[in-house]
C-alpha cells in the first residue's frame, strides 16, 4: 500500500462518526430503550402538571371556600405531587441506564481505540506525534458521552416537551399552538444555520488544541536536548506561536457565540410577548381562563429553557464532532500491514531465510533496496554491513514485517513472511535493537516482556546471562525499581542490557542484533559478547554492525551499497577481494580499532 493510500483524513465527517458511535450503541439495546422510556415518561410528566396546575388556579379563582371546592383543591395537590414523584422515578430511571450505557460503549471505545491505534504499521507512528495520537484517543471515547448526552437527554427530551406543549395548546387555542409550533421551528432553523456555519471555526480550535498537545508532548519527551542545547527559548517560542494561533481560533469560537446569544435573546422576547399579548386577546374575550395563563406560562418558560439549552447543547454536539471526528478517521484509516485471509502460523524448520529480487522504496521510485536476492541457510550468523543508507536496518524492517516489500518476497524457511501471520512471524524472531526504549515499568516487567509467561526464576537467569543483574542488584528496589519513561532513569549500557536479557529470554531461533552492544563500555561488551555467543548458539543470526571489529567471526559478511549487495564472504576473503569492506577496513583499523585489536 502506498503511503498516499494510508495516511489518515485530517478529521472523519458527522455522519461517519455517528455511523461509528450507533455501531457500539446498539450492541446494549436494552438500555438504549432504557433511556428512550425514561425520557418519554419524563417528558410526560413535566407535560401533565401544568395540565393540573391550570385547574388548580381555576378553581382557586372561582372565589368559593366550601368543602367540595377545598376537596378538589386538595385532590389535585395530590395528583400533581404524584406527577412530580413519577418524574422524579423516571428521571432516575434515565439517569441510571444513560449512565451504563456511556460507561459501556465509552469503554468498548477505548479498548478497541487502542487495539485498532496499536496495529497500525511503524510507518504510521514514524509519521505521528504520541502525544496528539493519545489526546485523540481520550477525546474520541470521551467525545461520546457528550454526544449521547445531547441526543438522548437534550435533543430527544426536547422534541417531546416542545411537540406536546404545541399540541396542548392547540387543543386550548389553535393560534396560540400554531405560534408557538412556528416559532419553535424557525428558532431551531436559525440555532442549526448558525451552527453549522460556526463549525468550521470549532474545527480550527480543535485542531489547535491538538497541536497544544503535540507541541508541548514534543518538547517535553525532548526536554534533554533542549537543556544541552540551551534551546529553551527557541522552545518557549514555538510553542507560544502554537498557543497564540489557539487564542485566536479559541476567541473567534466564542465571539461568534456571543452573537449568537443575541439573536437568540431576540427570538425569545419576540414570542413572549407575542404569545401573552395574544393570550390576553384571548382573555378579554372570555376564551382563555387565569388557569390557561399559568398554563401558557409554564409551558413557555419550559421551552424556553429546553430550546435556549439547545444552543449550548449545539455547541458540545458539534465541538464533540471536531474531538471525535481526528480519532475516527484514524479508525477509517486501512493498517498498511495486514495478515492475509485466514493467514497460517510460521511454521519454524531451521530458520532459513531468503530474499526474492526485493524490492523497497518509501516515497518513489528511487528505490531503498533494488533487485536483493540473499539466501541465509538455517543456522548461519551473518552480518551487513555498508555506509549509512545502504540498506542494512531496512531489510531487518522487512524481515520483521515493519513494512511490506514493493516486489520480491521473503521467505522462512520456504514460506512467504507476507502469507502468515505477523504475530507468529514476530515470535520467531528475536530483535535487539540499537536504541532500545522501556516502558515506565519495573526491571522485572521490562525483562519478562521477552516472554510474558515466564517464571520469576526464569527472568532471573536471561538477567544474569545478559549481565544486568549485577547493576540491579545494586539498586534499593532491585528488580522492582521503576526504570522511568522511555527507560531514562538507567544509562544506555543498561537498557541495552536490558533488551539483550529480553532476547535470552525470548529465546526465538531467529537472532536480529541491530548495533546491539554499541553502547556499551569495552568491559560490558565483553561480557555481554560472551552471553550473545550463548545465545546465537544454533540459531539463524543476522547482525548489523558498523564496529567491524564485533563481526569478524560472522560466518558471513554482506556488504551493501545503495541498496544492493556488493561483496559477500568471511572477512579475510572481503578483505583479500578488496573494495568497499577493505575501504572501510582499513578507516577503522587506522583509528580506534587498531588499538582494540592490540
Amino acid at each position: 500500500m502506498d503511503e498516499k493510500d494510508s495516511k489518515p483524513k485530517k478529521r472523519a465527517s458527522i455522519g461517519a462518526v455517528l455511523r461509528l458511535y450507533f455501531s457500539y450503541v446498539k450492541k446494549y439495546p436494552w438500555l438504549l430503550a432504557t433511556v428512550f422510556m425514561g425520557g418519554i415518561l419524563t417528558q410526560a410528566a413535566f407535560l401533565a402538571s401544568p395540565l393540573y396546575l391550570k385547574q388548580f388556579f381555576n378553581t382557586l379563582t372561582n372565589g368559593t371556600t366550601d368543602s367540595s371546592n377545598i376537596k378538589a383543591l386538595y385532590v389535585l395537590l395530590a395528583i400533581i405531587g404524584l406527577i412530580y414523584l413519577a418524574e422524579v422515578v423516571a428521571r432516575r430511571i434515565q439517569g441510571w441506564s444513560v449512565a451504563a450505557l456511556e460507561s459501556k460503549v465509552m469503554g468498548d471505545l477505548f479498548d478497541d481505540s487502542f487495539t485498532y491505534l496499536i496495529n497500525h504499521s511503524y510507518n504510521f507512528f514514524t509519521s505521528n506525534f504520541a502525544g496528539s495520537l493519545t489526546h485523540k484517543v481520550t477525546k474520541f471515547s470521551r467525545s461520546f458521552e457528550a454526544l449521547f448526552d445531547n441526543i438522548a437527554v437534550s435533543f430527544f427530551t426536547t422534541f417531546l416537551f416542545v411537540t406536546g406543549a404545541v399540541g396542548v395548546l392547540f387543543m386550548h387555542n389553535h393560534t396560540l399552538g400554531i405560534a408557538l409550533g412556528v416559532w419553535s421551528v424557525l428558532f431551531l432553523w436559525f440555532q442549526m444555520y448558525v451552527a453549522r456555519l460556526r463549525q468550521p471555526v470549532r474545527e480550527a480550535r480543535s485542531e489547535a488544541d491538538t497541536k497544544i498537545t503535540a507541541t508541548l508532548s514534543d518538547a517535553v519527551s525532548n526536554q534533554n536536548t533542549i537543556a544541552l542545547f540551551s534551546a529553551s527559548n527557541h522552545e518557549r517560542t514555538i510553542f507560544t506561536a502554537v498557543v497564540s494561533d489557539w487564542r485566536k481560533k479559541t476567541f473567534k469560537s466564542w465571539l461568534i457565540d456571543d452573537w449568537i446569544w443575541g439573536g437568540i435573546g431576540i427570538f425569545i422576547a419576540a414570542i413572549e410577548i407575542g404569545l401573552l399579548y395574544g393570550a390576553v386577546v384571548y382573555w378579554k374575550q372570555g376564551q382563555l381562563t387565569i388557569g390557561d395563563f399559568v398554563l401558557i406560562q409554564a409551558y413557555l418558560m419550559t421551552t424556553f429553557d429546553r430550546l435556549v439549552g439547545i444552543n449550548r447543547d449545539l455547541r458540545r454536539f458539534y465541538d464533540s464532532f471536531a474531538d471525535a471526528g481526528e480519532m475516527a478517521a484514524i479508525l477509517q484509516t486501512p493498517h498498511e500491514v495486514t495478515d492475509a485471509p485466514r493467514a497460517p502460523k510460521l511454521q519454524i524448520a531451521n530458520g532459513a531465510i531468503d530474499f526474492k529480487a526485493v524490492e523497497f522504496f518509501f516515497y518513489s521510485e528511487k528505490g531503498v533496496l533494488h533487485d536483493l536476492t540473499l539466501t541465509i541457510k538455517g543456522g548461519q550468523k551473518v552480518a551487513l554491513v555498508g555506509p549509512s543508507g545502504a540498506g542494512k536496518s531496512t531489510i531487518t524492517k522487512l524481515l520483521l514485517r515493519l513494512f511490506d516489500v514493493k516486489g520480491g518476497s521473503i521467505e522462512i524457511d520456504g514460506q512467504n513472511i507476507a502469507k502468515v501471520t505477523q504475530d507468529s512471524l514476530r515470535e520467531a524472531i528475536s530483535f535487539v535493537p540499537q536504541e532500545p526504549i522501556l516502558f515506565h515499568r519495573t526491571l522485572m516487567e521490562n525483562i519478562r516482556y521477552g516472554r510474558l509467561s515466564a517464571t520469576d526464576e526464569e527472568v532471573l537467569d536471561a538477567a544474569k546471562k545478559a549481565h544486568c543483574h549485577e547493576f540491579i542488584s545494586g539498586l534499593p528496589q532491585g528488580y522492582e525499581t521503576f526504570v522511568g519513561e522511555r527507560g531514562v532513569k538507567l544509562s544506555g549500557g543498561e537498557r541495552q542490557r536490558v533488551a539483550i536479557a529480553r532476547a535470552i529470554l525470548k529465546n526465538s531461533p531467529i537472532l536480529v542484533l541491530d548495533e546491539a552492544t554499541s553502547s556499551l563500555d569495552s568491559e560490558s561488551e565483553s561480557l555481554i559478547q560472551d552471553a550473545l555467543n550463548v545465545l546465537m548458539e544454533g540459531k539463524t543470526v543476522i547482525v548489523i554492525a558498523h564496529r567491524l571489529s564485533t563481526i569478524m567471526k560472522m560466518d558471513r559478511i554482506i556488504v551493501l551499497q545503495n541498496g544492493a549487495i556488493v561483496a559477500d564472504g568471511t572477512h579475510n576473503e572481503l578483505l583479500e577481494q578488496g573494495g568497499l569492506y577493505q575501504k572501510l577496513w582499513s578507516i577503522q583499523a587506522g583509528g580506534f580499532l587498531a588499538e582494540e585489536l592490540e
